[in-house]
């Protein structure tokens, strides 16, 4: 079976969330070997080997932990702003100090410039630009300052500066784009999950408009009854009976209704079903499959079958973490058989539920059967009956 591109897949959001994750987080401790590359193969001093590779772990655990932050999308600023301030500012003197010393010291541009990105990404929208160029002058200024000083040539300084708004320019580039990708991927998840909780409200409104249809005029009649009934006590006995078994009638055909509505007997057809328990599962980002043509099924049973389904589909939603559910209809004969399944269902907690139990009632009307099975993570409902008249 080739699956729809189409459909919601949330194993496809796994991978991307995985990627994004190994994209940005571990950057920084990447950045840091270059500077550790500088102090293995250049002569420092002690104090001072001691001094740059603190700052340069430094950077990399700040700027590391405030890649994790990034994974929640654009526009989550970093606590401590004065401390990360100072962080940025310590591996800028640092890499200052290194250019200024020898021709490799350029090997700092790199963390700074990943910590500027990741700034620039954590910072408002309204703020990036200013902080991006604010940075990136600061970041030539000393990439001049230093290899002016502690190059041969004075063209050092402007090989150094030209370097440096090169690589903070795209190192910036590269992790604003994949955050931007990012936050448009959790924005469009959200909105999926909005639409399945809006499918879910509308089934509640439809139902409620069910309950409503069937009460409203049944109450209305059975109060006014009531009250007549209530005026005729002790000035016409024989009328006010009357008015009392019609109340009594009017509350059994509300209550008969009202039933009928709850075992979705009322307005309710499997095909019907199962086309919202598909849009349902999918909006909640269930892929769903259905098997076999719900037209088959004679229309006695449809209602029927219809609240299998729509039991099944309540159960994947609340008792799962279903990633893939597959709904199957067989008619052979008088027979039909329709199966729910789900996997990553959570563990059996005892005895069916009160809805299955009541499934179990219905089907038992007309000598069918339904069965709830756990096998692993995996959950198999199954309903069987035949057309009345057949058996």
């Amino acid at each position: 079976m080739n699956e729809d591109p189409t459909e919601f897949d949330p194993r496809r959001l796994a991978r991307l969330r995985r990627y994004t994750w190994w994209s940005i987080v571990p950057m920084m401790p990447i950045y840091a070997l270059f500077p550790a590359i500088n102090l293995a193969t250049v002569t420092y001093s002690a104090v001072e080997i001691v001094v740059l590779a603190l700052v340069a772990l430094v950077v990399a655990v700040d700027g590391t932990q405030l890649s994790t932050l990034l994974m929640r999308g654009f526009g989550h600023g970093p606590r401590y702003p004065v401390a990360r301030g100072l962080v940025l500012a310590s591996g800028l003197a640092a890499a200052g100090y290194a250019m200024s010393t020898n021709p490799f010291g350029i090997l700092w541009v790199l963390p700074v410039s990943g910590l500027v990105s990741v700034h620039v990404a954590l910072a408002a929208p309204r703020m990036r630009w200013p902080i991006q160029i604010v940075a990136t002058v600061i970041i030539a200024a000393v990439a001049w300052a230093g290899g002016a000083l502690g190059g041969p040539h004075p063209m050092i300084g402007m090989f150094f500066a030209f370097y440096a708004v090169l690589i903070v320019s795209l190192v910036s580039a590269l992790t604003v784009g994949v955050v931007w990708f990012w936050d448009m991927v959790l924005a469009l998840d959200r909105a999926r999950s909005v639409s399945g909780e809006l499918a879910i409200a509308r089934e509640r409104l439809r139902f409620a408009a069910d309950l409503h249809d069937v009460q409203g005029h049944h109450l209305q009649a059975i109060a006014l009854k009531a009250e007549l009934a209530e005026r005729l006590v002790g000035n016409d006995d024989e009328a006010a009976r009357a008015q009392a078994a019609e109340v009594a009638e009017l509350a059994r055909t509300a209550l008969r209704d009202t039933r009928a509505v709850v075992q979705g007997y009322r307005h309710s057809t499997l095909t019907g079903e199962l086309a919202n328990a598909r849009e349902i599962l999918e909006a909640a980002g269930v892929q769903t499959e259905v098997r076999g043509d719900a037209a088959l099924v004679p229309p006695p049973l449809q209602p029927l079958f219809g609240a299998l389904v729509r039991e099944g589909t309540t159960n994947v939603l609340r008792h799962s973490r279903a990633r893939h559910c597959t709904l199957e209809i067989a008619v052979e004969g008088p027979s039909t058989r329709v199966v729910l399944r789900n996997d990553a269902a959570n563990p059996p907690g005892g005895e069916g539920g009160s809805g299955i139990e009541g499934l179990k009632r219905r089907f038992a009307t007309v000598s069918g059967h339904v069965e709830a099975r756990h096998e692993g993570e995996h959950f198999e409902l199954t309903g069987t009956a035949e057309e009345p008249g057949n058996r």
